[in-house]
């Protein structure tokens, strides 16, 4: 183990992890409510990607690397998937990346529609609680 992992507080830092991913998810719910369907699909993506954290630091007793690939950090924390768990893993992780670069944006908004995000955001709901059951 690195010296920068030596001496972490595991139970602290995955506290961290999960007390941030529920106050993103909040904050999925409130800009889908203020009809921000993508800011909102990409506040998703971070909930997800914050409890995936919390379950590698878990698991590994060390940080989680910084990496936004939701697939990958649950490969890295050793996480079974489903075929459709990795599919829907692998969409999330589209919601970062067309949130946040301008190439992106425009394309991303309009497939953001009140039902398209709807619909994701059940699938982010349940995904959530599978992966709230590990920690």
């Amino acid at each position: 183990m690195s010296s920068e992992n030596s001496n972490i507080d595991v139970d602290k830092i995955v506290r961290h992890w999960i007390e941030t991913s529920d106050e993103d998810f909040q904050t999925m719910l409130s800009l889908f409510n203020s009809k921000s369907y993508g800011w909102s699909l990409f506040l998703g993506h971070i909930s997800i990607e914050k409890l995936l954290k919390a379950v590698y630091v878990s698991k590994n007793k060390k940080h989680s690397p910084f990496l936004h690939n939701l697939y990958r950090l649950a490969e890295l924390s050793e996480i079974e998937l489903t075929d459709e768990q990795s599919d829907w893993l692998d969409k999330i992780t589209s919601f970062n990346l067309n949130a946040r670069y301008d190439d992106f944006k425009r394309e991303f908004y309009l497939l953001c529609t009140e039902e398209f995000a709807a619909e994701w955001i059940e699938k982010i709901k349940i995904l959530r609680s599978w992966i709230k059951l590990m920690l």
